[in-house]
């Protein structure tokens, strides 16, 4: 009885010992959701370039703009749960997942007009847009050039100066497994599967001195914009968000509890509603 009561005890140490040790809710990166089926999809001709798209469901137009070096299959959980009363739109950037890019350089403005482009080839007036790190850059661009095509923005884990970006990004583990994560991926799926240092070194001369927007190129944005944050976001710093937010006329600040950068697969129920709470209201 006491060797049954000490192996007891030993187990229950164990299992304490093993849920302090195991990485926090923003420290994991779970493979995204499974897609649903594709009502339609294809490759658009925009700007010199083939752009993967998808569609799914009917209603209000969404278009999710996934970050730098992803692709669109990241917003399974998204797409399944917007696309029982919306019209979602999916998108791989120039150069990203399936879509192709030319040996012009990378801007944030040639990649909003290619998702303005992409709108029109769609015949889709306007749209609210949910973007995550790049995409959320995109998203704010395009609010700035063609407010026209849009209804709202969802910004995630976006900048909109080069030093809101956390100088020590690249030593989070977190942040280094979604790299070599993503270039797995683009081995499969991309046209050039044996491109990707290139792919990168190219768009890496845009992060090195984009996006730089001043303080009034901000303040002239009319379209309603969350600007949106992980409490643990491992590249882009709370300051840097707290200015977004308070320099875009009428921005609502949203900060996601325990979530990191990559907040749509970490907690996909709870980035869901935040999603709805934003451009359904």
């Amino acid at each position: 009885m006491h060797f049954k009561s000490l192996i007891y005890s030993l187990a229950v140490l164990f299992a304490l010992a093993t849920s302090v040790f195991a990485a926090e809710r923003w420290e994991q990166l779970p493979e995204p959701q499974p897609m649903p089926k594709a009502d339609k999809s294809g490759k658009a001709p925009v700007n010199g370039i083939e752009m993967y798209y998808a569609v799914y469901g009917k209603g209000p137009p969404v278009l999710l703009i996934h970050g730098g070096l992803g692709y669109a299959d990241i917003w399974g959980a998204q797409v399944a749960d917007l696309s029982k009363d919306h019209m979602v739109i999916v998108a791989e950037s120039r150069g990203h997942g399936r879509s192709t890019r030319t040996a012009d350089p990378y801007s944030y403005d040639l990649m909003a007009s290619d998702y303005v482009a992409l709108l029109d080839y769609l015949k889709v007036d306007k749209a609210a847009i949910v973007g995550w790190s790049d995409g959320g850059i995109i998203g704010i661009d395009i609010a700035m050039k063609h407010p026209e095509k849009l209804t709202k923005v969802f910004a995630q884990a976006a900048n909109t100066k080069v030093d809101g970006v956390k100088p020590d990004v690249m030593q989070n583990k977190t942040f280094a497994g979604y790299i070599d994560h993503a270039g797995q991926v683009y081995k499969k799926i991309s046209p050039t599967p044996d491109q990707y240092d290139a792919f990168v070194e190219q768009i890496s001369g845009m992060w090195a001195s984009q996006p730089n927007w001043t303080d009034d190129d901000l303040k002239k944005i009319k379209t309603p914009i969350a600007i949106v944050l992980g409490d643990h976001d491992e590249a882009i710093t709370r300051e840097h968000t707290d200015y977004m937010a308070k320099t875009i006329p009428g921005a609502k600040l949203i900060i996601l509890d325990n979530a990191s950068h990559f907040a749509m697969v970490q907690d996909p129920e709870g980035y869901n509603k935040a999603v709805r709470d934003f451009i359904d209201n």
